[in-house]
């Protein structure tokens, strides 16, 4: 792949929706840290785990402008699924979390999961206020 060429989106972390994509990541990393460092139920901590893995990569996937390069996929659209998929996991395993409260650490990932849970709802209506269906896919519309 020596033809590969990344280019970086230096105006999307600045943006509101760069911006929120890296608090919500810096959120769900602090949200998995806590359910490691309480030793709370391997789902607290996988959910956790896998939203930060997962927020991250949409995150490298508009700040490298990856998904002009793979248009073969409507990516706004797979980024609003996963946040409106990831804040009903969260709504579950959070209020249980905080309902068990096996230790400060769980009910303290279990708020910290509340408020992802609110990012990723915001994430989501702000991505669906961006994008239209009706409008041509073109390079030059980044889901900003």
């Amino acid at each position: 792949m020596a033809g590969l060429k990344l280019e970086l989106d230096r105006a999307y972390p600045r943006s509101p929706r760069g911006a929120l994509k890296i608090v919500r990541a810096l959120v769900a990393l602090v949200t998995f840290l806590c359910f490691v460092a309480s030793s709370a139920h391997e789902a607290y901590t996988a959910l956790a785990g896998l939203e930060t893995g997962i927020t991250v990569l949409f995150l490298l996937l508009y700040l490298l402008r990856l998904d002009a390069r793979m248009p073969w996929l409507f990516w706004p659209l797979a980024d609003i699924f996963n946040s409106v998929i990831a804040a009903l996991f969260l709504l579950v395993v959070c209020l249980f979390a905080i309902i068990v409260k096996t230790n400060k650490g769980t009910l303290a990932g279990g708020v910290l999961g509340l408020i992802l849970l609110v990012l990723c709802v915001v994430d989501a209506v702000l991505l669906c206020k961006k994008i239209s269906l009706d409008r041509p896919r073109g390079r030059n519309a980044p889901a900003r």
